[in-house]
C-alpha cells in the first residue's frame, strides 16, 4: 500500500463516481434523522484558494461525520453568482464595456462567466475530496431561487419593513454602486487634514460678531460644499479666544491641542459658553453663498479637532440624523461617478480627489484656512475593487432593521455560537447597525420588483404584484424584467393604490447580492425535499458575522420570527508561520491546488484536522512538510496492521475477547479510549483534537509501544496459535476501527485502507456508509489499566538501561542483552509471571531480591526505588529466524541455526507441507 497520493486519489474519485457515492449514503441514511448543514455560497469568480479550502473541508468533516453516526446528513453545495464580485471578474475577463452593451447581453455574459467557474470550482472541491450533491447544487442565479427571493422581498414590505428614502450611504465611485455594511472594508488612507474658519454672523447677542469665527475640523475638504450646519456638544465648554485681532471658537479641552497643531498657541481666553448656549448662532460658509447653522448633538466628541463638527447632511449617517432635528437641507452635489455636479460650485466637474485642492486652495484665498497637513488614518474601502468609498446622500430601498431588532436580538439566545464569542459579536451588531440599504445601482442581480405609476410616482408593492413577478421570474427567470417593459411586466389590470391610474415604469436597480444569499435558507432549505428547516448548522469565516449570518438572519426573523439555523460555527483567517496574513506582496500564499498536485489532497485536510480553526490558521510549505510526515506515521501504522493480516480470516481467526492476552486486551482498551475521545472531538466541532489524539494513538501507543512489543508473536509464534491469532485480532480491530475514525479527515487514504482490510468489502463497498465506531464499557478494566501503567513504569527505566548500554558497547540492538532485575517485594509479584523478555524486547530476563546484593553498575532511578536494571550480553547464539539469542540454538539437527522455539514451528511448517 503505497503513498503517491496525487496519482492514486483521481482513481478514488472514479471510483465514487462509479459506485455514485453521494446517493450510496444517502441510500443508507434513509429515513434516520435529518442533520443539515447549510453551504454558504462562494462567489462563482475564480479558481478556489486555501480560505475555501479550510472551509469547505471542515464542512466535510462533520457532514461525513454525522452520516456516518446515525444521521442522514444530506449536503448541497451552493454558489453566489450575482453581484459586483461576478461583475468585476467579468467586465475584465472579457474586455466588457457594461455602458456600451445593452443590459440583457451584458447579464448574458456575466451568467456565462459565472456559470463557467461554477463547473471549475466544482472539480476542485471534488478534487479536494468534499462529498456533495454536486450534480445538483444550488446557484443564487437559479430560476427557483430568484422567486423564492422575490417572494422574501414581497413579505417583508408586506410587513412594512421595506421602505424607499434619501439617506447618506456607502457609495463606490468605482462600481458606481450603493455599498452595503458587510461590503466595507477600513484601511490605511493618507487624506488632507484642515482647520476652517466659518465667520459668525449672528451671535444671538452673545458676543460681538466682528473678525469671530467657529473653527472645525475634517480630512474630507471635498465635502465642505455641502456643508450646512456646524455641530457642537450641548454640554460641553466652548471658548471664545482672541489671537491677535480675530477671534475664533473651539471646545475648551481642545485648546492645547489645537494651538500646538496649528502653532497659534493658547491665545486669550476672553469668553466661555456650553455648546446648548451656543445653538441657533448663525455663520455663513467659508466659500459657499450659504449659511452655517450651529446645531447640537450628542454624537460629537472630543476625541480630536475642535469639538465644532463640520455637518454635512449629505455626506454622513450621523450628519444626516442630526440635521433631520432642525429641518436643514441635504445636499449631495456628486454623480455615480464621484463627480460633482453644478451644484458643487466651483468644484463643479471634478472627481472627490480632485476638488480637495482646489477646495483648500480657495479657503486660503479667502484667509478662511487656519491650518493644513497630511494624516494617515483608519478609512472605509470597497470590498472589491478596495478604491476608498465615499457618503453620499442618495435614494435607496432599505429594510428596516428596528422593525425586527428585537426579535433578531431574542432569536440569536436561542442559537449556539461556537466559539461562543461569536454570541456577543453578531449581537452588538445587530444591535447597532443602522437600516440595510438593500438597492444597487447595477445590472447583474436580482431586480427589486417594484413599479412606479407613470402618473403620481406612488410605488406599488402589493400581494398581486409579488405573486405575479415572482411566478414570471420561476417560469423565465430574472431577465424578463430587462427584456420587457413594465406594461408587459405588471398584473393584468393593475392600478395604481393611490391615484387608479394604470401606467407604470419599473424600479431599474438590483437588490444587494447579500440579500440573495441571505435568502438560501428559503430558496434552498424550505424548497428542497431532502433538506429541513432550520438548519442544524452554519459554518463560515468570522467575518460572516456581518455579512451571511447576519442577512440570513435577517431575512429569516423577518419573515418567519425566528433565526435559520440552529448553531454557528466560524473559523478565523490564513496567516503564515509568523502569523502574517496571506497577502500578494509578502509572496507567502499557498495555492491548495499546487498542494494537491505535489502532496495530495490528504495531505490539505489533514492539515485542516490539524488546525484550532477557532482561531487564525497558520499555513507555509513548512508546516504541510511537518503534517506529510504525520501523514506517513499514521499511514505505515496502517501498513504494519495490513502488513500482518494477509492471513486472517475475521470471520474464523478472530480471537474472543476474553480469551485475548493480557497485552492485547490492554491494547483494544486504548483503542476504545481513542474512539470515545475523537466522537467527543467529532461532537464538539474539535478536529484538531482528533489530529493530536489519532498520531498520538498510531506514532507513541502503537508503532513505539504495542506493534514493538507484538512483533516476535506475528512473526516467529506459528501461525495459528493463541498468541499470534491474539496479536492479529487487535490488529483488525484497531484497522476496522480507526480507519472509520479517519473516513472524515484523510478521506482519500481510509477508503484505499477499506479496501485492504480483510472482509471489509464484503460489508460495504465504501467506508463512508459503515457506522461510527462506538465506545464500549466492557472493554474497561481498571485492574488491568493500573498493572499495565505498573509494568510501563518498569518498561522505561528498562529502556533507559539499555541506552545506557548501547552507548557503553555492552550491547547493540536490544536483543543481544539479559536483563537482570533487582526489584523489592511490592514489584515481584507482578513482574515474576511476565513474559518480561517479549516485553523489553530482549533475549533474557532473570529476576533477583533486592536483598541480593545490587551491583554498582546497575540503573537506578528514584522515582522507582523498588527497582534496579543491570543490562549485560546474552548468553548463547543469535536465532536466524526471530533474533533472539538462545544457549539452545545448534541443538535442533535440522534446524540448527534456530532456537529451540523457531526450530519447533520450522519442524511443524515441515510437516505440514
Amino acid at each position: 500500500m503505497r503513498g503517491n497520493l496525487p496519482k492514486r486519489e483521481p482513481d478514488m474519485l472514479q471510483y465514487w463516481e462509479e459506485i455514485n457515492l453521494y446517493q450510496e449514503v444517502a441510500k443508507a441514511n434513509q429515513g434516520k434523522k435529518k442533520f443539515i448543514l447549510h453551504d454558504g455560497p462562494p462567489y462563482a469568480n475564480g479558481d478556489i484558494h486555501l480560505g475555501h479550502t479550510l472551509n469547505k473541508v471542515l464542512k466535510d468533516f462533520i457532514v461525513k461525520y454525522r452520516s456516518m453516526a446515525g444521521y442522514d446528513a444530506p449536503y448541497v453545495p451552493g454558489w453566489d453568482t450575482h453581484g459586483l464580485p461576478i461583475e468585476q471578474r467579468a467586465i475584465k475577463a472579457l474586455g466588457l464595456n457594461r455602458h456600451a452593451v445593452s443590459p440583457l447581453e451584458f447579464r448574458q455574459r456575466c451568467q456565462e462567466y459565472a456559470l463557467k467557474y461554477v463547473n471549475i470550482q466544482r472539480e476542485q472541491f471534488k478534487r479536494l475530496g468534499v462529498r456533495g450533491d454536486w450534480e445538483n447544487p444550488y446557484l443564487t442565479l437559479q430560476k427557483d431561487f430568484e422567486a423564492e427571493q422575490i417572494g422574501i422581498f414581497g413579505e417583508m414590505a408586506k410587513k412594512g419593513y421595506i421602505y424607499k428614502g434619501m439617506k447618506p450611504v456607502y457609495w463606490c465611485a468605482s462600481c458606481e454602486t450603493a455599498l452595503a455594511e458587510a461590503e466595507v472594508e477600513y484601511g490605511d488612507k493618507e487624506s488632507n487634514s484642515i482647520y476652517v474658519k466659518f465667520p459668525v454672523l449672528d451671535s444671538k447677542g452673545l458676543f460681538d460678531t466682528e473678525k469671530v469665527s467657529i473653527v472645525i475640523w475634517t480630512t474630507t475638504p471635498w465635502t465642505l460644499p455641502a456643508n450646512v450646519a456646524i455641530a457642537l456638544h450641548p454640554e460641553f465648554k466652548y471658548l471664545l479666544v482672541a489671537y491677535g485681532d480675530e477671534k475664533l471658537i473651539l471646545a475648551k479641552e481642545l485648546l492645547t491641542s489645537f494651538g500646538e497643531i496649528t502653532g497659534l498657541g493658547v491665545g486669550k481666553i476672553e469668553q466661555e459658553f456650553t455648546g446648548s448656549e451656543l445653538e441657533f448662532v448663525r455663520c455663513n460658509h467659508p466659500f459657499m453663498d450659504r449659511q452655517s447653522l450651529v446645531i447640537v448633538g450628542e454624537h460629537v466628541t472630543l476625541e480630536q479637532g475642535t469639538g465644532c463638527v463640520h455637518t454635512a447632511p449629505g455626506h454622513g449617517e450621523d450628519d444626516f440624523i442630526v440635521a433631520q432635528n432642525y429641518d436643514l437641507p441635504v445636499i449631495s452635489p456628486l454623480d455615480n461617478q464621484g463627480r460633482f455636479t453644478a451644484e458643487g460650485g466651483l468644484v463643479a466637474g471634478l472627481k472627490t480627489t480632485e476638488a480637495n485642492g482646489v477646495v483648500i486652495e480657495e479657503l486660503a484665498k479667502r484667509n478662511r484656512l487656519v491650518q493644513s497637513s497630511k494624516v494617515r488614518h483608519q478609512y472605509p474601502h470597497c470590498w472589491r475593487c478596495k478604491d476608498p468609498i465615499l457618503f453620499r446622500a442618495t435614494e435607496q430601498w432599505f429594510a428596516s432593521i428596528d422593525g425586527f431588532r428585537q426579535e433578531a436580538l431574542a432569536a440569536i439566545e436561542k442559537v449556539r455560537w461556537i466559539p461562543g464569542w461569536g454570541r456577543d459579536r453578531i449581537h452588538n451588531m445587530v444591535a447597532d447597525r443602522g437600516d440595510w440599504c438593500i438597492s444597487r445601482q447595477r445590472i447583474w442581480g436580482v431586480p427589486i420588483p417594484i413599479f412606479y405609476c407613470n402618473d403620481c410616482g406612488e410605488a406599488i408593492i402589493t400581494d398581486e404584484t409579488i405573486e405575479h413577478i415572482k411566478q414570471l421570474f420561476r417560469d423565465h427567470g430574472s431577465d424578463i424584467w430587462f427584456a420587457k417593459s413594465a406594461d408587459e411586466l405588471v398584473p393584468p389590470g393593475l392600478a395604481c393604490t393611490k391615484c387608479k391610474h394604470s401606467k407604470f415604469r419599473k424600479e431599474t436597480d438590483i437588490m444587494d447580492v447579500w440579500f440573495d444569499s441571505g435568502s438560501s435558507h428559503a430558496a434552498v432549505l424550505d424548497a428542497r425535499e431532502e433538506l429541513s428547516w432550520p438548519a442544524d448548522l452554519y459554518l463560515e469565516g468570522s467575518d460572516q458575522h456581518r455579512g451571511w449570518f447576519n442577512s440570513s438572519l435577517s431575512t429569516a426573523v423577518a419573515t418567519k420570527g425566528t433565526a435559520p439555523y440552529r448553531a454557528v460555527l466560524t473559523h478565523g483567517f490564513l496567516v503564515d508561520e509568523q502569523g502574517r496574513k496571506m497577502s500578494k506582496s509578502l509572496g507567502n500564499g499557498v495555492d491548495p491546488l499546487d498542494v494537491i498536485k505535489d502532496m495530495g489532497a490528504d495531505i490539505l485536510r489533514l492539515w485542516v484536522t490539524s488546525a484550532d480553526y477557532r482561531s487564525d490558521v497558520a499555513v507555509s510549505p513548512n508546516i504541510l512538510r511537518q503534517i506529510a510526515d504525520s501523514y506517513r506515521k499514521i499511514r505505515n501504522t496502517f501498513r504494519y496492521f495490513l502488513g500482518n493480516l494477509y492471513d486472517f480470516d475475521p470471520a474464523k481467526d478472530q480471537v474472543a475477547d476474553q480469551d485475548l492476552l493480557e497485552l492485547d486486551r490492554w491494547a483494544l482498551m486504548n483503542l476504545n479510549k481513542l474512539n470515545k475521545r475523537v466522537t467527543k472531538a467529532c461532537e464538539n466541532y474539535e478536529f484538531h483534537v482528533v489530529y493530536h489524539a489519532v498520531h498520538n494513538f498510531c506514532a507513541v501507543e502503537m508503532s513505539a509501544l504495542y506493534l514493538d512489543i507484538i512483533k516476535d508473536r506475528l512473526y516467529a509464534s506459528p501461525a495459528n496459535s493463541l498468541e499470534r491469532r491474539s496479536a492479529q485480532t487487535v490488529l483488525y480491530k484497531s484497522a476496522h476501527s480507526l480507519v472509520r475514525l479517519l473516513a472524515p479527515f484523510i478521506t482519500f487514504t481510509a477508503e484505499e485502507i477499506w479496501r485492504h482490510i480483510p472482509g471489509a468489502l464484503a460489508e460495504s463497498k465504501t467506508v463512508q456508509t459503515m457506522p461510527w465506531p462506538e465506545y464500549d464499557d466492557s472493554y474497561n478494566d481498571a485492574a488491568l489499566e493500573q498493572k499495565m501503567e505498573k509494568l510501563l513504569e518498569v518498561r522505561t527505566r528498562v529502556s533507559k538501561a539499555l541506552e545506557l548500554a548501547r552507548q557503553s558497547k555492552v550491547i547493540g540492538h536490544s536483543l543481544e542483552s539479559h536483563v537482570k532485575l533487582h526489584v523489592d517485594d511490592q514489584l515481584k509479584p507482578l513482574l515474576e509471571k511476565e513474559d518480561l523478555a517479549s516485553f523489553f524486547i530482549v533475549s533474557t530476563v532473570t529476576i533477583a531480591d533486592q536483598d541480593n546484593k545490587v551491583p554498582e553498575n546497575a540503573f537506578c532511578d528514584k522515582d522507582l526505588p523498588g527497582l534496579a536494571v543491570l543490562v549485560s550480553k546474552a548468553e548463547g547464539y543469535k536465532c536466524e529466524r526471530c533474533w533472539i539469542y538462545s544457549t539452545g540454538v545448534g541443538k535442533d539437527e535440522v534446524h540448527s541455526q534456530l532456537c529451540p522455539r523457531c526450530a519447533q514451528v520450522m519442524g511443524e511448517m515441515d510437516e505440514e507441507a
